[in-house]
């Protein structure tokens, strides 16, 4: 309303570059769920240039991932830092349409699904028991768990030997893998969001300090953040200011 321009946020497209530039400079102060410190480091060093890279930052960001260093090996990866290693050189092929986009990697609670249907011949309902068997980290339901999986996937021709390993691999990172569907509804609001800032970073910050009016140590970080991009902010004015916070171009 401000500058007469219309605004559907269910209608952006996914692919603003000024966005992911945005955020590839870490520049994330006030963005949905990446509005951190920690987070700023991931951005810089993943340059996101994809939705899918905001899907998985926000699957990554959390003490389980994090505390295997999968965050930084998918920025890694993803930036040729290093290199794209398959879980197993046998399964590469097999597996690549599951964990391509992760660039080898299990990110989300569906990919452990995907993988045990795959490998295993699980049905997407026993896929489901297994995801929340792991997520549980019950000794006897693993153990039935492990003796269904490796029963599977020798009859989908798979070595004993390998299955074992690819059970213990899938149980090591169903314990952090996190719902992607979840992840990418994050996802879509944290984008919404940087592109609004991206774009429109006057309206953006007024209606972020005005959402954190009574939060003094955040109005202080959005005062920093408008003397950083070369904003002034007008002091109250009896005659001019308003009950929040507003943009005037005059």
């Amino acid at each position: 309303a401000n500058r007469g321009i219309d605004l559907d946020l269910d209608t952006l497209a996914l692919d603003d570059a000024a966005t992911y530039e945005m955020l590839a400079r870490g520049d994330n102060l006030g963005v949905f769920q990446m509005d951190s410190a920690g987070m700023r480091e991931l951005l810089l060093r993943m340059a996101p240039t994809e939705f899918n890279d905001l899907i998985a930052s926000n699957a990554l960001y959390r003490p389980g991932p994090m505390g295997v260093g999968a965050h930084w090996a998918y920025a890694d990866r993803k930036n040729g830092r290093e290199a794209v290693t398959p879980i197993h050189r046998e399964l590469e092929e097999p597996l690549r349409e599951i964990l391509g986009e992760t660039y080898a990697l299990i990110v989300y609670q569906e990919q452990i699904m995907q993988l045990a249907q795959k490998v295993a011949g699980y049905t997407l309902g026993q896929a489901d028991l297994l995801r929340r068997a792991m997520g549980k980290k019950k000794p006897e339901e693993m153990a039935k768990q492990r003796s269904i999986f490796e029963e599977g996937a020798r009859q989908q021709g798979i070595d004993p030997e390998l299955a074992v390993r690819i059970f213990d691999l899938v149980e090591k990172f169903a314990g952090y893998g996190f719902n992607k569907s979840h992840s990418a509804a994050y996802a879509l609001l944290a984008y919404q969001t940087a592109w609004l800032k991206a774009n429109h970073p006057n309206e953006f910050l007024a209606a972020s300090m005005s959402l954190d009016l009574n939060n003094t140590d955040k109005l202080g970080l959005f005062r920093q953040e408008l003397i950083r991009i070369g904003v002034a902010l007008m002091a109250p004015d009896v005659n001019q200011s308003g009950a929040a916070f507003s943009v005037d171009y005059e």
